[in-house]
């Protein structure tokens, strides 16, 4: 099948996830769905990826506002034209009055990237590069770190997704290709996690 077959199927997967996460009572979940470097690939797959964000964005954020779900986009917006920008800002505005769990849409996204555009901010208002500052001017403001990062297709990279944020992460991998992802690999998850010892450095 064409790999936007897959984008699509994955696009599916990605619904299923946020419904079973917000069943359970996940209080915020990350997802990236395109970084930086995915930007290299072929213009019609690019293409087609834009156009399933495109509609993702007409039709699913209404769904997002009947389960009282917050979303925001993070990431690096100035890849996108000024219409998907002001696309991008209108239909997450729609959210902004949700109370439930919070939805962060990782596109453009990159850790050093981000890292980067976050320093420069920085350093463009004269602050201090301090580990409470960098915080603060990264896109995942005001949200805490993730607690569990979930790692699909049998990958034992980072792949450069949340670098600062994941320092003291837990970690679960899985052989399973993210379209196939469901609700039995996100227990199974869940459960690994559910038995971690966790010390932050400590003893």
């Amino acid at each position: 099948l064409p790999r936007l077959s897959g984008h699509k199927k994955g696009f599916e997967a990605f619904l299923d996830l946020v419904d079973n996460c917000n069943k359970i009572g996940i209080h915020y979940l990350t997802v990236y769905a395109f970084s930086t470097e995915n930007w290299k690939r072929s213009s019609d797959e690019v293409s087609g990826l834009m156009s399933i964000m495109t509609m993702a964005m007409k039709k699913y954020i209404s769904d997002l506002n009947e389960r009282n779900i917050r979303c925001r986009v993070i990431g690096d917006m100035s890849f996108f034209s000024d219409s998907m920008r002001r696309a991008i800002a209108e239909s997450t505005a729609k959210t902004a009055e949700n109370t439930g769990m919070e939805l962060a849409v990782a596109v453009s996204y990159g850790g050093r990237n981000e890292l980067m555009r976050a320093v420069r901010k920085l350093c463009e208002n004269g602050l201090d590069i301090t580990e409470d500052n960098i915080s603060a001017n990264l896109d995942t403001a005001g949200m805490p770190d993730p607690d569990l990062v979930i790692r699909t297709s049998g990958e034992y990279r980072t792949s450069n997704f949340l670098m600062w944020q994941s320092a003291y992460s837990e970690y679960w991998f899985t052989d399973v290709l993210w379209p196939d992802f469901g609700k039995k690999e996100l227990d199974e998850a869940i459960a690994s996690y559910s038995v971690r010892k966790r010390r932050f450095g400590g003893r």
